[in-house]
């Protein structure tokens, strides 16, 4: 009788201790978190509450924001400023500070344009090409276009089957002959361009361009539609657009007087990549209105337009928009491939 009553006690004692432990856990700690710490005005900001297991407890929680009770648990503000989140179960909280902005504290991703204005009969214009494989190896943000163009001395000895002509924007430069690499539309790339590739990555630092885009693309049958779009975290004006279409893959003999590509005249089947076909835009680029180019403001210009007669692969077509300031110079850039939608950049 005596072992029974002594292994009901234990067996009590057991259960008793499992049941205190499971209570205790539940209220040792609660961990709050938001979508996002910084917000803009407008924007809905959603708070979850989990405990130290890792459970979602944010039904049983009570919110306050800066000190005054809220109903749920989302944070819609007008106004700017440091915003300080608390969460309460029972006997413990958690704090956490979320900051509004009205949009001018957003950067964005910084890109460089490097354009090519190179061509086929062209022995000195793989020196730049080579360049830019080397940038492209050191950053993702670099964006490159070819131009090619045909020599002054038109004979079919010279002949190139890329040629798209550019001259309105040439007579811009003030640079004679090719190749000449162009960054930002018109600061001109150091000769040599292989060995100057600090200047390329340099553009993509420093001040940010308070301005980002993101493509829309689909090209279905015999017709692309783009749509552009910008996105502004300061007040601009006098701004144009411009969209390039491009070609990738383009097989063609490239002839090479300099020592790169191992230095072999004639480069047969070159691949030629990021060759300018057409411009949806004017050359000089497409007037933004100013009333669009405001703080937190998305502009948005729309193509639907035939796939360019002269493009032979309309899988292998690349799609650039840029925007040029005043001066004509490239404030940012992105690149976008066929069947893609992009969000903005934001750091």
């Amino acid at each position: 009788m005596k072992k029974n009553i002594i292994l009901l006690f234990i067996a009590f004692a057991f259960c008793g201790c499992s049941t205190d432990y499971t209570v205790l856990k539940s209220v040792e700690g609660v961990v709050l978190t938001a979508d996002s710490s910084i917000k803009i005005t407008g924007e809905t900001v959603t708070f979850t509450v989990k405990d130290n297991n890792n459970n979602d407890v944010t039904g049983e929680a009570d919110f306050s924001v800066n000190g005054s009770p809220i109903e749920g648990n989302t944070l819609t503000s007008s106004e700017t400023g440091d915003f300080k989140i608390k969460a309460v179960i029972g006997t413990v909280s958690d704090t956490i500070t979320v900051h509004y902005h009205d949009g001018s504290e957003t950067n964005f991703v910084k890109r460089v344009l490097i354009e090519d204005y190179t061509g086929t009969w062209c022995g000195y214009c793989p020196r730049v090409a080579y360049g830019i494989e080397l940038a492209k190896q050191q950053s993702d943000k670099v964006v490159a276009v070819s131009i090619h163009r045909p020599s002054s001395n038109v004979s079919s000895s010279v002949y190139d089957p890329y040629n798209y002509d550019t001259s309105e924007l040439e007579n811009t430069l003030g640079a004679e002959g090719y190749p000449k690499g162009f960054l930002n539309r018109k600061t001109q790339w150091t000769f040599p361009e292989p060995e100057n590739i600090a200047q390329v990555i340099g553009l993509t630092q420093g001040n940010n361009p308070k301005m980002g885009l993101a493509l829309e693309t689909s090209v279905s049958g015999s017709t692309m539609n783009v749509n552009v779009n910008v996105k502004f975290s300061s007040n601009f004006s006098n701004l144009k657009l411009v969209v390039y279409v491009l070609e990738n893959g383009l097989i063609y003999d490239q002839h090479n007087y300099t020592t790169y590509y191992d230095g072999v005249d004639l480069l047969e089947d070159f691949h030629h990549n990021h060759v300018l076909r057409a411009v949806l835009t004017p050359l000089l680029g497409e007037a933004i209105d100013s009333s669009e180019t405001v703080v937190n403001n998305v502009y948005t210009k729309s193509f639907s337009v035939p796939v360019p007669a002269n493009i032979a692969n309309a899988a292998n077509i690349e799609f650039v928009a840029f925007v040029i300031d005043a001066n004509g110079n490239a404030v940012n850039v992105r690149e976008a491939f066929p069947n893609v939608s992009q969000d903005f950049e934001e750091l």
